[in-house]
């Protein structure tokens, strides 16, 4: 059998600024993941942020590859699927399982929830309107240039799902957004759209992602869709605890050569962090393992690592 017959592990990098340290060693453990597991892995561009600019996929593509990852077939773009996400759109409606959603940020901030749900969960205002109310919300909205969101109907329960990492995590099912008012289609739709079109059975992707995973995995079982094996990355952050950020220093690849580290030397220090010796992808490959994986964030810390380098 074939490792795209046996499905493929996959990197989805967002093309709105320059992949970091955290980034890339997260590219780089879903490369080996999937690598080891005798997987296909394919690489996707998620650029349907306003955000996104195309001399960010090229310096992205330019970066991976410079630390040893490759990939199987063409780059995918999201922006070249609006169409896929649509059709399951239009199923999600003739099945009745999406509703109009009118609701502001400030409405959904101040409105009252069950005493279950957790901060932020959406509380169902608009599943249950009339006709009436339901035209109210579009006036509501119509000076604002925007239509309504689009919002799943769901059991509003728990569901546990398991992380190769993390174990058993349990959250929360809310109506969550597939489709924004601006038309935009949300990334818990398109990711899961996106993963079932690519044949992947492998999700290694960043830890702040766990707790919106409940959700994707409802949404595939109502689609029909088999659930992939999850592996969330903790993150990379600063000496203060917060994500990295151009103000940290050098933390992209460009900036850390101009500070005067060779490749070889950032993916040394990439696979450091994860206890394996070698400055190349074939002795990563060779080493890795997911059980060496941590579950705590890696701290990186650019101007003490430049004295020591």
């Amino acid at each position: 059998m074939t490792s795209e017959a046996r499905g493929t592990g996959r990197y989805a990098p967002s093309p709105s600024g320059d992949l970091h340290l955290g980034n890339l060693r997260t590219g780089l453990i879903a490369w080996a993941c999937a690598r080891k597991a005798g997987l296909g892995f394919v690489m996707r561009m998620e650029d349907l942020d306003e955000r996104c600019r195309p001399e960010y996929v090229e310096t992205q593509l330019r970066d991976l590859s410079e630390i040893g990852m490759d990939w199987d077939g063409d780059v995918l773009f999201q922006s070249d699927r609006i169409d896929a996400y649509n059709q399951v759109v239009s199923e999600l409606l003739e099945r009745d399982l999406v509703y109009e959603c009118y609701c502001t940020r400030a409405d959904i901030k101040d409105a009252p929830r069950a005493p279950h749900a957790p901060p932020g969960a959406y509380p169902g205002t608009c599943r249950d309107l009339t006709e009436v109310e339901r035209e109210q919300g579009r006036q509501k909205l119509a000076p604002m240039d925007r239509g309504p969101a689009l919002r799943l109907k769901t059991t509003n329960d728990q569901l546990t799902i398991t992380d190769r990492i993390w174990g058993e995590f349990t959250g929360h099912i809310d109506d969550f957004v597939v489709r924004r008012g601006d038309g935009a289609h949300a990334y818990n739709l398109v990711a899961v759209v996106d993963d079932e079109y690519q044949n992947v059975r492998q999700v290694v992707r960043a830890d702040d992602l766990l707790e919106s995973t409940p959700r994707q995995v409802y949404l595939q079982k109502l689609l029909g869709y088999e659930t992939p094996e999850y592996v969330h990355v903790p993150l990379v952050l600063n000496r203060g605890g917060k994500r990295l950020a151009k103000r940290d220093g050098a933390v992209t690849l460009d900036e850390l050569h101009r500070e005067g580290w060779s490749t070889q030397q950032v993916f040394a220090l990439i696979s450091e962090s994860l206890g394996i010796q070698g400055d190349n992808s074939a002795d990563f490959l060779d080493q890795f393992s997911i059980n060496s994986i941590a579950r705590e964030p890696w701290i990186f810390d650019s101007e003490t690592l430049a004295r020591s380098w």
